[in-house]
């Protein structure tokens, strides 16, 4: 039976949230499937994806062929990293703990590469905040400025010179 991992629609129309799993290739998009390995939420910034790596990496050597996207999705949690060095392991390449060493160190870096987009997200978006804030307090203070009354000096002119000839 051919194995697929792929994404299956779930949320409302416009609104997608997606489960990875693994499923028989000739089933539906939507239905049956084998083993639910995660979520992908793109309607966040940056994506959420929950993912059971283990999971992930045990349908990869039992030969599941993922789909483009769910490729994609398996990279950036590093199952596929985790299913390349495993077969490294069985090869005699390396060792379980060169393994797992080097899966780790590729974890921190993605989580200090993910932690530096947010970072730099928040900041993006403090400062779209603060500009649109000084462009309503400049346009609050040019209706104000239109809307005043207009204080006419000519008759307090006139006025003076009236009062300095009564004196």
């Amino acid at each position: 039976m051919p194995v697929k991992i792929r994404l299956q629609r779930h949320g409302k129309k416009g609104k997608p949230y997606y489960w990875i799993v693994a499923a028989d290739a000739r089933a539906k998009r939507d239905g049956k499937y084998l083993e639910k390995l995660g979520a992908y939420n793109p309607n966040t910034n940056p994506a959420t994806i929950e993912l059971d790596v283990d999971g992930a990496v045990q349908w990869l050597q039992n030969g599941a062929q993922p789909t483009d996207t769910a490729k994609a999705i398996l990279s950036y949690k590093g199952a596929m990293l985790k299913n390349h060095l495993a077969g490294g392991v069985r090869k005699g390449a390396l060792t379980e703990e060169q393994a797992e060493a080097k899966f780790t160190a590729w974890l921190e870096e993605k989580a200090t590469k993910v932690d530096a987009k947010k970072d730099g997200l928040s900041k993006a978006e403090a400062e779209a905040k603060t500009k649109a804030f000084e462009a309503e307090k400049a346009a609050n203070e040019a209706r104000i400025a239109a809307n005043a009354p207009v204080v006419e000096e000519a008759p307090a002119e006139e006025a003076k010179a009236s009062n300095e000839e009564e004196e």
